[in-house]
């Protein structure tokens, strides 16, 4: 059976350290450590993640341990950014988060894992992601929280 590859956006790790969010991100880390999922990370996760403090950075740095795939931005995933932002789906502030999503949807990962719920794990933004993802010829992206992934967590 192929094993899933879920892009976790830099909110993920964070929230390794966030009482709200901690036992599904913690959760998700042990998921890639047991080797139930692939973790993929981006370029961009790699400079939010730089203005991070220490003990964030390590988590990061543990997860590039657990051999996780690592996406650069290139000419495609350009390409898919600039549709979502002529769709105005975010604004320009928020560019990083549309380049989460167009780099996911170009490396054709199975999960994207956000808690960003403001712009990415949100039903009308997933709608419209998903809009100019079919229209460009990309399968449908699945959006989901840590909570809605891991299989470890509040049971």
């Amino acid at each position: 059976m192929k094993i899933q590859r879920i892009y976790v956006d830099t909110s993920v790790i964070g929230g390794c350290f966030d009482s709200e969010f901690s036992i599904w991100s913690d959760g998700l880390m042990r998921d890639f450590r047991d080797g139930n999922f692939k973790p993929v990370i981006s370029e961009i996760v790699a400079e939010e993640i730089g203005e991070a403090p220490v003990f964030v950075r390590e988590k990061y740095a543990e997860l590039i341990g657990l051999d996780a795939e690592y996406l650069e931005i290139d000419e495609e995933s350009m390409n898919l950014f600039s549709k979502y932002d002529q769709r105005e789906i975010l604004t320009e502030k928020y560019r990083n988060d549309m380049l989460h999503i167009s780099l996911a949807t170009v490396a054709g990962v199975d999960i994207v894992t956000s808690w960003n719920f403001r712009h990415i794990v949100r039903f009308d933004k997933i709608r419209a992601f998903n809009s100019v993802n079919i229209e460009n010829g990309y399968r449908q992206l699945e959006i989901y929280s840590p909570r809605e992934v891991t299989t470890y967590g509040d049971d």
